[in-house]
């Protein structure tokens, strides 16, 4: 079984970030990821810079994975 913070972790090592919470069950996680590399891409582009830092996890032990992406700026206009 994978632990939220195996996920936070390889997210980590992948991707730099500003803020990163990871929930889970074990099978299905959920992911806040603020991270200024996000800055110009489209959600979709951000999604697949996530999905490229988990690598293999995605398909082998991860079943779920729901996300939200944010750029600082973004992070920072949403918690005022």
């Amino acid at each position: 079984m994978v632990l939220p913070a195996q996920i936070q972790s390889c997210i980590e090592q992948g991707l730099e970030c500003t803020s990163l919470q990871v929930t889970g069950d074990g099978r299905h996680f959920e992911a806040i990821i603020v991270s200024p590399a996000f800055r110009g891409m489209r959600r979709v582009q951000q999604h697949q810079l996530v999905y490229r830092a988990l690598g293999d996890r995605m398909r082998d032990e991860i079943h779920a994975l729901s996300m939200q992406t944010y750029t600082p700026e973004e992070w920072a206009a949403k918690q005022s």
